[in-house]
C-alpha cells in the first residue's frame, strides 16, 4: 500500500472515533509519557497543537507548561520554526493549525524531547505524515529524543510503512495500548 492510500485508510478509521474516545486515548497516552524517564529528565519539550484528526494536545500543552519549557512549531515557508509556548498567544496559522504568534525562534538544539504527530506509524517507528515533509526536514536538524503519539488505530502492526531516504523515524511510539521503546 502506498502512502496516499495508507493516509486515506487511516483517516477513515480516525473519523470513526468519538470525541470522548479521542479524549480518553489522549489522557492515557500523555499519562504514560509522563511516567517515562525520558519525559521526567527533559526540561525543553516540543509538542504540537493538534488538529481534529490528531490526538488532542491542548490540555497537555497547558499542563506541561506549568513544569516544563514547552515549545510549539510554527510553519515558515517550507520549514518548521520552534517558538516557546506562552498562554494566549496561539492563532490559526498555516494549514489551520494553532501556532504561536509571538516569541523568538529558538534553536532546535535546545530541545530534549519532541512529541511527534503523524497520520500513521509502524512498529519500526516509521511515520507517514501529511505529505509535505515538514517534520522530516525539522527532525533532520535536531538530536532530541522523539516520541510519536497516535490513536491505537493509527499504529500499523501488520506491515512497514513505505519510506523514502529523507524520512526520519520516531525513536519511540506511545498509543493508548502500546509503548514502543
Amino acid at each position: 500500500m502506498d502512502k496516499k492510500e495508507l493516509r486515506k485508510n487511516i483517516k477513515a478509521l480516525v473519523r470513526q472515533l468519538s470525541d470522548e474516545q479521542k479524549q480518553h486515548e489522549s489522557q492515557v497516552v500523555f499519562g504514560n509519557i509522563e511516567k517515562l524517564d525520558i519525559f521526567k529528565n527533559s526540561n525543553n519539550v516540543m509538542l504540537f497543537s493538534s488538529l481534529p484528526d490528531e490526538l488532542p494536545t491542548h490540555q497537555v500543552i497547558e499542563r506541561w507548561a506549568k513544569t516544563k519549557n514547552v515549545y510549539l512549531p510554527r510553519v515558515s515557508g517550507d520549514d518548521i520554526e520552534v517558538i516557546k509556548y506562552e498562554p494566549g498567544t496561539l492563532k490559526q496559522g498555516s494549514f489551520n493549525i494553532l501556532e504561536p504568534t509571538s516569541g523568538d525562534v529558538v534553536d532546535p538544539a535546545i530541545l530534549d524531547l519532541i512529541i511527534v504527530p503523524g497520520v500513521a506509524f509502524d512498529l519500526a517507528g516509521n511515520r507517514c505524515g501529511r505529505g509535505k515533509g515538514y517534520y522530516d526536514r525539522f527532525l533532520a536538524r535536531t538530536s532530541a529524543t522523539t516520541i510519536a503519539v497516535c490513536f491505537d488505530c493509527q499504529l500499523v502492526t501488520d506491515a512497514l510503512i513505505p519510506t523514502e531516504p529523507h524520512d526520519i523515524p520516531a525513536q519511540h511510539i506511545v498509543t493508548c495500548n502500546s509503548i514502543i521503546i
